[in-house]
């Protein structure tokens, strides 16, 4: 199954887009200040965040990688939650990302390194938990995949999340939302409306997998999937949705509201694969 491809006119390469979304001290900044207020970006991260510690609640820790750890939120959480359990491992292709998660972990001894999903510099099996959030959407997922089933345990957990192509919200959004965001923006210049105030959307690089396609990289590569949650639950489409998030906001006190397992997956816009390393 082919995977959903959010395609832009005239788009530089994927890596350079990746790289221009998260390259940088204030792209880093922004990226953790995006974790607070009540928009739609906080609440997918607390979402995602909600579903990926409930998903280890059980495990009794070790060591720990997280690809992909961006400035390190997931980190900070661990060390403030479960300080004596894993020993952790940040890593990002950003340099950025990762002197930003090193200054948030300060002197708890949190290893750090810069590199791609597809290519770690960690040897085979060396961990008992692997995760990778909001990863393989703008990397090379057959290669990351081979990657973190390379480096995790024999019986060790990998974790990880993939946006989702068949919610209502990414949908519109990728099919919609955003061509007619990039539309007005043309329009607007057509006439003279200063760059500052144009419309426009994101050139994200972003190539999503259903679940049944991921699931079946993964059993491919030895990992058999264990659960998979479907999380930050909206059944609105944008911009709509932000309406509704001005009079719903009982998704911080009440995170668990925000995923599921069953008949509401669709509203997921995102979910999480949990599979095990079979020995």
């Amino acid at each position: 199954m082919q995977p959903f491809d959010v395609k832009q006119p005239n788009r530089p390469t994927r890596d350079s887009a990746v790289e221009d979304q998260y390259e940088g001290a204030a792209a880093a900044a922004g990226y953790a200040a995006a974790h607070d207020g009540w928009g739609a970006t906080a609440r997918f991260f607390h979402s995602r965040l909600h579903a990926v510690l409930a998903a280890i609640a059980e495990c009794p820790g070790g060591e720990l990688i997280d690809v992909g750890c961006g400035p390190g939120m997931l980190v900070q959480r661990l060390l403030d939650t479960r300080p004596a359990d894993f020993k952790i491992t940040a890593c990002d292709l950003s340099p950025a990302m990762v002197a930003a998660a090193a200054a948030r972990a300060g002197d708890a001894g949190v290893h750090t390194m810069v590199a791609r999903i597809e290519d770690l510099p960690v040897p085979d099996g060396g961990f008992d938990v692997v995760l990778a959030m909001g990863v393989l959407e703008y990397a090379d997922a057959d290669q990351g995949l081979r990657e973190l089933a390379r480096i995790v345990r024999p019986n060790g957990l990998v974790l990880v999340t993939m946006l989702n192509p068949r919610s209502i919200y990414r949908l519109f959004e990728w099919s919609i939302w955003w061509p007619a965001l990039r539309l007005l923006g043309r329009l607007e210049k057509l006439v003279g409306v200063p760059v500052a105030k144009r419309h426009g959307a994101p050139i994200t690089g972003i190539r999503a997998y259903s679940r049944r396609a991921l699931c079946g990289k993964l059993r491919d590569l030895g990992l058999r999937p264990e659960d998979v949650v479907y999380f930050d639950l909206t059944p609105v489409p944008p911009p709509f949705d932000r309406v509704v998030r001005k009079f719903s906001r009982r998704w911080r006190a009440h995170p668990e509201r925000t995923a599921t397992r069953g008949l509401r997956r669709w509203m997921g816009t995102a979910y999480l694969v949990t599979a095990r390393r079979t020995p």
